[in-house]
């Protein structure tokens, strides 16, 4: 059955056989620590450092005793302080400075379609009106926005997976939603999953695109966005 829920969250949708295959080989490329902080880098702290601890790495690199603590009950070394030495972009499958996604996304960030709106040529879009349609289109209204990580910036200078299409975000950016154009009636319905990165399709990289926008670190935007998302796991 399609979930068609209103909330406003996102999804940080986290692969259990991408992590796996991830973390065994950034594990392999060596290095001994796992950068685990920011509750790994969104991922989730305890189900990564699973996967890490499986692949072979000795310890985690974490924010907090309560949080090497917890760890520690599950039978897994950590450390508060020092450096890690694995690989991040091949242990959350993210992209190097060129772009070049090396392992496959660990996280796949996800919203769906509130609403579809047929749009005439000359209508604006969002707050402030930087956007207006060109010609006749469909305008779908989806669920993230910059209080779960979808950055200002990216309004009228990225997309999103709908249908397996690559779709744009159109005009700014809101508080919990954000408007891509589907050109058509048959573009998008209600209940739809909207991909903002992540995955096997076509926003798999999707993420270097938001760094080459923001000026963000993959980092800094796969974390907040995770932090900020209701997280679920699949295989």
């Amino acid at each position: 059955m399609r979930d068609s829920t209103s909330s406003s969250l996102p999804q940080a949708v986290i692969s259990r056989s991408a992590l796996a295959a991830a973390a065994s080989e950034a594990v392999s490329r060596g290095g001994r620590i796992a950068d685990l902080r920011r509750d790994a880098w969104g991922h989730g702290l305890v189900g990564v450092a699973h996967a890490v601890a499986a692949a072979g790495g000795e310890a985690m690199l974490v924010d907090s005793a309560a949080e090497a603590e917890a760890l520690a009950l599950e039978g897994i070394a950590a450390v508060t302080s020092g450096s890690a030495d694995i690989d991040p972009a091949l242990l959350y499958g993210l992209p190097d400075a060129d772009g070049t996604v090396r392992t496959r996304p660990v996280m796949r960030l996800v919203g769906r379609v509130l609403s579809t709106k047929p749009l005439k040529a000359g209508d604006a879009v969002s707050y402030g009106y930087t956007h207006r349609a060109i010609a006749d289109t469909t305008a779908a209204l989806i669920t993230g926005g910059y209080a779960q990580g979808i950055v200002r910036a990216l309004g009228n200078a990225a997309h999103v997976e709908i249908r397996g299409t690559m779709r744009p975000i159109v005009g700014r950016v809101a508080m919990d939603v954000c408007v891509v154009d589907v050109e058509s009636a048959d573009g998008a319905a209600t209940g739809d999953e909207v991909t903002y990165f992540g995955g096997s399709g076509a926003a798999g990289p999707n993420l270097a695109r938001w760094i080459s926008v923001t000026g963000l670190s993959a980092g800094e935007l796969i974390a907040v966005a995770g932090a900020h998302a209701a997280r679920r796991w699949e295989a």
